[in-house]
């Protein structure tokens, strides 16, 4: 499975809109994937990609914040989030030039599995859970866009689309 480097798919690829499938073995493919996605990161200037936004219909993201470690998620699943809510603005390699506030819980509590193929749990707030909750919403088929209200979410993807044409 290895992929060589690997880009981004944008807005209008139908997988970004597709539940990504579970990964039953934690082999090697996917430890190199993990890498790549990290490399991608850096490369892009992320903050954090998914499996679905490289093509791969898999339950896999990476995150990388400034002043936090590297992290990959396999199978994730969150088990709580916070009643209390933020809002902050959002970007989406998926969807390039385009940012929006997002209303998002403020802490989550999460379960996957690292590259080891060994689970954790992770209690985190602040900027972290908000890039968790948008890289689980891409193994959901859901873009930060569709958290935005109808009339500015229409405004934006014509934005999108008037600057990529360009």
């Amino acid at each position: 499975m290895y992929i060589s480097i690997m880009n981004v798919i944008t807005l209008g690829d139908d997988l970004l809109r597709q539940k990504a499938k579970k990964i039953d073995k934690i082999d090697d493919d996917i430890v190199d994937t993990a890498r790549q996605m990290l490399e991608i990161l850096k490369r892009d200037k992320g903050v954090g990609v998914a499996g679905p936004q490289i093509g791969l219909s898999k339950r896999i993201f990476v995150t990388h914040i400034e002043g936090d470690e590297e992290r990959v998620f396999i199978n994730p699943s969150i088990l709580e989030t916070s009643h209390s809510t933020s809002k902050y603005e959002e970007g989406c390699l998926s969807v390039p030039g385009i940012y929006a506030n997002v209303i998002r819980s403020e802490s989550i509590k999460i379960q996957a599995w690292n590259v080891k193929g060994r689970p954790f749990t992770l209690e985190t707030g602040g900027l972290l859970a908000r890039v968790i909750q948008h890289e689980y919403d891409h193994l959901e088929g859901v873009l930060f866009l569709d958290h935005v209200p109808e009339k500015k979410r229409v405004k934006l993807i014509e934005k999108y689309e008037k600057n990529s044409k360009k």
